[in-house]
């Protein structure tokens, strides 16, 4: 299992589109998830303080386009979706 951090409001303006895209896929060429150990520290990093977030449970297994473990903070290797997240990857979403 491994987790995406998105608003609700990104989330639900394209949840029923083939594919989620989140509204920075194009700026940065990847999709930012990460694992059950490293969700505490990239919410306090990256996302102290936000509200109206919610958290996309998604099976790695089940995700179509490439997955790669990258480095990223501290050369802690984060995974990096190349693609959409299919919405049958998706296991929950959960409001932060």
């Amino acid at each position: 299992m491994i987790y995406h951090i998105t608003t609700a409001q990104d989330w639900e303006s394209k949840r029923d589109e083939p594919g989620f895209i989140p509204v920075d896929y194009h700026k940065e060429g990847f999709i930012h998830c990460c694992s059950d150990t490293q969700l505490a520290g990239v919410l306090e990093r990256y996302f102290n303080s936000k509200t109206g977030l919610v958290l996309l449970h998604l099976n790695e297994l089940k995700l179509k386009a490439e997955l790669k473990y990258e480095k990223s903070t501290n050369d802690e290797k984060f995974p990096h979706l190349y693609g959409p997240i299919n919405h049958d990857a998706i296991i929950d979403v959960v409001p932060i």
